[in-house]
């Protein structure tokens, strides 16, 4: 066994995952501090192909070189988009007939083992603040969440660890359909 070269990966260019066929996920960020956590989620979400990530309150916006970091340039591959108010947002996108959740821990979530996407439907999941999580008045508006199950004695992980966790979860599902 040998680890791939660069040169032998099958890599996409920016045209190319601009034209490709995209996992029907949205991303919302909403008031994520770390421009490095960010970053990360835009790279996961260039793996992904997901369809596009909102950028909500006071969560930073590309350019940035701190974003760029961690981004390595899926910035310009992902779509994306800075919205102060994250409630417009959701607004917007339940009047598209999106799924929303929230990832969070909530009383009634549901354990990310236990959701089932629909196969014809497309989803939103919001991603909160490193300190506070996704904000009680946008739990409150969804209804929904989806808790990723966690049996040590931390009991959250970085944002940048749910998104990879949720998109992968995600894809993988949504593949079987």
């Amino acid at each position: 066994m040998r680890k791939l070269k660069n040169s032998e990966l099958i890599r996409k260019s920016n045209e190319e995952f601009k034209h490709s066929k995209k996992t029907s996920l949205i991303i919302i960020l909403e008031n994520i501090r770390s421009l490095n956590n960010i970053g990360s989620v835009f790279r996961t979400a260039d793996a992904f192909l997901i369809q596009k990530i909102f950028l909500c309150g006071i969560t930073a916006q590309p350019p940035n070189k701190d974003i760029h970091k961690t981004a390595l340039g899926s910035t310009d591959s992902v779509m994306w988009e800075y919205k102060k108010n994250c409630i417009d947002v959701i607004k917007d996108l339940r009047k598209d007939n999106i799924e929303i959740y929230a990832i969070e821990q909530t009383v009634n979530s549901t354990g990310l083992d236990k959701f089932y996407p629909k196969s014809n439907t497309n989803y939103a999941f919001v991603l909160g603040n490193e300190i506070n999580g996704v904000s009680q008045e946008i739990v409150d508006l969804i209804g929904k969440s989806i808790e990723i199950p966690q049996y040590g004695t931390k009991h959250s992980l970085n944002v940048s660890v749910v998104s990879g966790i949720v998109m992968w979860d995600f894809l993988s599902k949504i593949q079987k359909l």
